[in-house]
């Protein structure tokens, strides 16, 4: 019984002790936070000029500069004692973040910054600056390439009246009729088309047709455009 009571007792102070889990210097807690601020303000700076939403968010590019920062603290904090690696672990995995994100590219700038700060809170300052330096090259170069065709929805809302007119003016275009809504004064029909070099003369040709109340041609990716 002694001798279980004391494996277990070495295996405890082995584990408490080890190398790995110590107190983390000044000197690499500068380096840390300067590596994971120039590569937090690297993210926002491409995340500033690669954005083609609607509305560009300041406060929402800010994020990434202090999730990068708050992510290599914690990794620097869990690394000093194993216990309290264990318990950082159970406090975050009850937190919970309900706000709806709907760019895929904002994810993964969520990801690229918790990433880097997790490289740089464990002091693999290349893996965090070689791998931003990669990500953020390849958003410059993936944003510079213009997509030739894009999806668009038209919206066309026109009284009986203009019926034939604009039949005639759609039968030059490409599209699936996604939608067709008759009231008791007008009829809004929603068509779906694929763009190519953002030639969109024809919406001015179709608000020009008399007894056409509202055009709108809204693209899929978050621009618009009437």
């Amino acid at each position: 019984m002694s001798d279980t009571l004391r494996f277990q007792d070495m295996f405890k102070k082995s584990i408490l002790n080890l190398e790995a889990f110590r107190s983390v210097s000044y000197v690499d807690l500068f380096f840390a936070l300067i590596a994971s601020f120039a590569i937090g303000m690297f993210i926002f700076y491409i995340y500033r000029h690669t954005f083609r939403g609607v509305v560009y968010s300041y406060n929402y590019n800010v994020t990434f500069v202090l999730m990068t920062i708050i992510t290599s603290m914690i990794i620097m904090t869990i690394s000093t004692n194993i216990v309290l690696s264990l318990g950082m672990v159970g406090a975050l995995s009850i937190v919970r973040f309900r706000t709806a994100v709907k760019d895929p590219l904002d994810i993964i700038h969520m990801f690229w910054a918790v990433a880097a700060g997790i490289a740089t809170g464990a002091k693999l300052y290349p893996v965090a600056l070689i791998g931003s330096l990669a990500i953020g090259l390849t958003l410059l170069w993936l944003s510079r390439k213009k997509v030739r065709e894009q999806p668009y929805l038209l919206i066309i809302r026109h009284t009986e009246e203009a019926l034939i007119p604009v039949k005639t003016s759609l039968n030059k275009l490409k599209y699936t009729l996604k939608s067709k809504t008759v009231r008791k004064n007008y009829t809004e029909l929603t068509l779906e088309m694929r763009l190519r070099d953002d030639n969109t003369a024809f919406v001015t040709e179709l608000s020009q047709i008399e007894g056409v109340e509202d055009v709108s041609l809204i693209n899929y990716t978050g621009d618009y455009a009437q």
